[in-house]
């Protein structure tokens, strides 16, 4: 009976002649190095199989600080060079749905196998082990070198499209339309967030790859890595461009709000002051004294009006000349 690690345990097997895909045997496959000159590829959901990690180890005389590193699922991104392997801890991020989240990946290269482990299920590499099954292109040429770079760079181009569909900034229509909602700073601080969360990726992939183009293990060639650098340096420099129109948006978006609320707070305040003289003139013979001679005046009424008209006019005038509205 296949035990859990076998069926969350895939193999494939290949060489320019032929190829067999099935799931893993701990009898029949643990023998990761072939004699027949194939590229073995095995590909592990789940971290947590101490003892199955320490058979294909030992059983394989594989350099045994391997299981000190595979039983640490919080190693982030770091390559470490062993006696004709290669050690590979990789933070990344899982792009198969709009909630991103963070999965750690290890991988043990030697020149003839690559041993990927994913901390979850599911990944965007049926594409490249269709292209080893249709024998497209030249990876069944190539060796464990150039299937690890067809990984990274698989890893590279879905966090380019991903972030093309999550991030687009003009989604944001910063307009001088728009209210400062709690939905709408919400959007702003998800869609920052987000950003933040490709760029923290982006730099350590882009460290792992600057450390494999300087690696210098048996049967391990360098050369593609070289590549793959540059398409990194391509996604996180479109991240620091759309970083910085995002906070060019922000504060032309506040900058526009402030804009308003003083405009609003100038035209309340050029009613006050119109206001005041005429509430002091209306204060004055509202109040009940005796003796008031204008009360007792026959236009009297008529002459307080005209002197609060001319007053308003008077106001409005000095405020047009200097250009206050």
């Amino acid at each position: 009976m296949a035990t859990e690690f076998e069926n969350n345990t895939w193999v494939i097997n290949y060489s320019f002649e032929s190829y067999y895909d099935r799931k893993f045997s701990m009898e029949n496959d643990s023998q990761l190095s072939k004699t027949d000159k194939t590229i073995t590829w095995v590909n592990t959901y789940g971290l947590d199989y101490p003892d199955e990690f320490r058979q294909i180890v030992l059983g394989n005389e594989l350099d045994d600080f391997l299981l000190r590193l595979l039983l640490n699922p919080n190693l982030g991104n770091k390559v470490i060079e062993l006696e004709d392997q290669l050690f590979l801890a990789v933070r990344i991020l899982k792009t198969e749905d709009n909630e991103l989240e963070a999965e750690q990946m290890f991988f043990v290269v030697a020149k003839d196998f690559v041993w990927c482990i994913q901390e979850k299920q599911g990944d965007h590499f049926d594409w490249i082990r269709q292209r080893i099954f249709d024998n497209k292109g030249i990876i069944r040429k190539k060796k464990a070198d150039y299937l690890l770079f067809f990984i990274l760079e698989t890893i590279v181009n879905n966090y380019k499209q991903k972030y093309k569909e999550l991030v687009i900034i003009e989604d944001l229509v910063y307009t001088t339309k728009q209210e400062p909602t709690p939905q709408f700073m919400v959007e702003v601080e998800q869609k920052k967030a987000t950003i933040h969360q490709f760029k923290k990726a982006g730099h350590g992939l882009r460290d792992i790859v600057v450390k494999l183009d300087s690696v210098e293990v048996k049967g391990f060639q360098t050369k593609y890595f070289n590549e793959l650098r540059e398409q990194i340096n391509g996604l996180l420099n479109e991240i620091e461009s759309d970083i910085q129109e995002l906070e060019s948006q922000i504060n032309l978006f506040f900058s526009v709000q402030g804009h308003r609320l003083n405009e609003v707070m100038k035209t309340l305040t050029i009613f006050s002051v119109v206001f005041i003289p005429l509430t002091f003139l209306a204060g004055i013979y509202g109040m009940n004294f005796d003796h008031m001679p204008e009360l007792n005046w026959t236009n009297g009424y008529f002459m307080l009006l005209g002197v609060m008209f001319l007053v308003a006019l008077i106001t409005i005038l000095i405020f047009k000349r200097k250009k206050w509205f």
